[in-house]
C-alpha cells in the first residue's frame, strides 16, 4: 500500500509526514512526528488520554484519520508550554498533585485549555462536564476540577 504524504501545522509548526490511509491521527503523532505525549488510552475514544485540538477544536486523535489532518493546525500537549515556561494549568496541576500515573493527564491538561479557552469562568459544574470525556483511573477528580478553576480564577486576574 503506497504511503499518503500529509502536510499540517503541529504546535505552531509546519510538519510533513508519510502515513498508511488506515493510520489514526494518534500514530502519527507518536510515530514520524516522535511526538510521545499523547498517550493511547482505549483506542477507541472512550477515555480521552489521547485529546489534541483541531483548528482548535477538541478531538480524539485515535478516532481521527492521520490524512484528515491536511491543511489543519494541531495542537497537542507539546505545544502548551512556552520553552521552559509552563502553561498556567500545567503549574497548577503539579502544584495541586493533581495527576498520578500521567496516562490521562495530557488528555486532561488539552481539555481543560480547551474549556478554558471557550469558558474563562467555568463553574465547578461547568468543569466537571468540560472534563466528563477525559478517565482517570488512579484518583478522584477534586483536585483536577479544582486545579482548574484555581488556574481559571488567576488566568482572569492576570488579564485585567
Amino acid at each position: 500500500m503506497a504511503k499518503i504524504h500529509v502536510s499540517t501545522t503541529v504546535n505552531g509548526e509546519p510538519v510533513e509526514f508519510l502515513c498508511d490511509a488506515s493510520s489514526s491521527m494518534l500514530d502519527a503523532l507518536r510515530g514520524p512526528l516522535g511526538l510521545t505525549g499523547t498517550k493511547e488510552g482505549c483506542g477507541t475514544g472512550d477515555c480521552g488520554a489521547c485529546s489534541i485540538t483541531v483548528d482548535g477544536r477538541l478531538m480524539c486523535s485515535c478516532l481521527m484519520l492521520a490524512v484528515e489532518a491536511e491543511g489543519h493546525e494541531i495542537a497537542t500537549i507539546e505545544g502548551m508550554a512556552q520553552g521552559d515556561k509552563l502553561h498556567p494549568l500545567q503549574q497548577k496541576f503539579l502544584e495541586m498533585a493533581a495527576l498520578q500515573c500521567g496516562i490521562c493527564t495530557p488528555g486532561v491538561l488539552i481539555s481543560a485549555r480547551s474549556l478554558l479557552e471557550k469558558n474563562p469562568d467555568p463553574t465547578e459544574e461547568e468543569v466537571r462536564f468540560g472534563l466528563a470525556g477525559n478517565l482517570c483511573r488512579c484518583t478522584g477528580y477534586d483536585k483536577i476540577v479544582r486545579a482548574v478553576l484555581e488556574t481559571a480564577a488567576e488566568m482572569r486576574e492576570a488579564a485585567r
